[in-house]
C-alpha cells in the first residue's frame, strides 16, 4: 500500500516538475488560427482562483476578450503605438482569448499591497502553469497600453489592471525557446 502511494505521489511530482520547467511566455506572433475551447478557458481561471492569498482575500478579478473584442484591442494597440500600427493591428486577433488581470483591494481586511500582488501574480502562474499543460502558449502583458485599455471596463475605485494574460495555440513541433533558467548553485544559499 506504501510503495502503490509512493509511486503514485513521485509520479505526480514527476509530472508537476515536467510542467513548471516546461512553461514559456509564447507570445502571440507564434499562436494558430485555433480558438481556445471555452472549457479549457474556465479551467485556467478556476485553476487561477486557487492560488494562496492572505486572509482569503482573493484580490483578483479577470475579464475575458474574444471574438471582436480582441479586434478591438488590436485597434486600440495600433492606434496608441503608432510606430507599430500594422503589426500591433493584427496581433491580439492572433489570440484564442486575451483574459485581463485584476487586482481587487480588499475594502474589509487590512494587508499590505503587496501580499494581495503576490496573491494575483500566483493566480496567473497557475494560469501559465494550467495553459502548459494543455499545450496552449500563454504569456503575462503588462504594458502601458494594456493597463490604459482596462480603464474602458469600469475598474472600481480598490481595483487595479495588473495586465493582460494572452493565451493561444502554438506549432509545439517548430517552436523554441533559447531562454534558460541559471542554476541554484548560484541562487541559492544554504544556512545550517
Amino acid at each position: 500500500m506504501y510503495n502503490d502511494h509512493l509511486a503514485c505521489t513521485t509520479t505526480k511530482a514527476a509530472l508537476l516538475s515536467e510542467i513548471i520547467r516546461n512553461r514559456r511566455s509564447v507570445f502571440a506572433d507564434f499562436y494558430i488560427d485555433k480558438p481556445v475551447p471555452k472549457p479549457i478557458i474556465e479551467e485556467v481561471l478556476n485553476n487561477a482562483i486557487w492560488a494562496p492569498n492572505y486572509k482569503m482575500t482573493q484580490p483578483w478579478r479577470f475579464i475575458v476578450l474574444q471574438g471582436e473584442q480582441l479586434a478591438q484591442f488590436g485597434s486600440y494597440l495600433a492606434d496608441y503605438y503608432k510606430a507599430q500600427y500594422d503589426r500591433l493591428l493584427h496581433y491580439p486577433s492572433r489570440a484564442g482569448c486575451i483574459i485581463v488581470i485584476i487586482m481587487r483591494r480588499s475594502t474589509k481586511v487590512v494587508i499590505e499591497e503587496w501580499e494581495e500582488l503576490a496573491a494575483v501574480a500566483c493566480a496567473v502562474q497557475n494560469m501559465a502553469l494550467t495553459c502548459t499543460a494543455y499545450d496552449i502558449g500563454g504569456y503575462w502583458d503588462s504594458c502601458a497600453a494594456c493597463i490604459a485599455y482596462a480603464a474602458r471596463f469600469g475598474l472600481s475605485e480598490n481595483e487595479r489592471c495588473l495586465g493582460f494574460f494572452y493565451m493561444g495555440y502554438y506549432n509545439l513541433a517548430t517552436y523554441t525557446s533559447n531562454k534558460r533558467r541559471t542554476g541554484i548553485e548560484k541562487k541559492v544559499t544554504w544556512l545550517t
